[in-house]
């Protein structure tokens, strides 16, 4: 399955680099692969808050399963073809900045799932770009 992990340090706090990060609605800011990103249920951000967003063509929903300010969230989307999984945890700093994990896993669900492997070079690409936006909106460097 594919699998995309980043860590970029900037000069934001932890608490505004958590909060630009859980709120979802920032993604397609930074991730060219998203079109549109809007609050679809519940108070932003937080745990059981869904968001709808349009990437590559298709529709996502995804839903905050955990809200940990200001350290951690972790969001889901489900579809009948595809599972993504978003880990994004947020770390201090040096000099009072701080370091941005995400972590994401895309999987196709069902027989689907023999594919993952060329999902994998499909996105690959993607995450990359996401990684560059990334970095520029947080005013930040990859780290790893």
């Amino acid at each position: 399955m594919p699998h995309y992990n980043i860590t970029v340090r900037s000069p934001m706090s932890q608490e505004a680099a958590f909060d630009y990060m859980a709120d979802l609605t920032n993604f397609e800011e930074w991730d060219p692969g998203v079109s549109s990103s809007k609050l679809k249920d519940g108070e932003m951000p937080g745990k059981g808050t869904s968001y709808t967003l349009k990437a590559s063509g298709a529709e996502l929903v995804y839903e905050t399963l955990e809200y940990e300010r200001p350290t951690r969230t972790v969001v889901e989307a489900k579809s009948s073809l595809l599972r993504s999984y978003d880990i994004i945890e947020v770390t201090p700093g040096p000099d009072g900045g701080s370091n941005i994990t995400y972590d994401a896993t895309l999987e196709l669900n069902g027989p689907l799932g023999l594919f993952n492997p060329v999902l994998g070079l499909y996105v690959k690409g993607i995450f990359e770009k996401a990684g560059r936006g990334l970095e520029k909106a947080l005013n930040g460097v990859i780290v790893s």
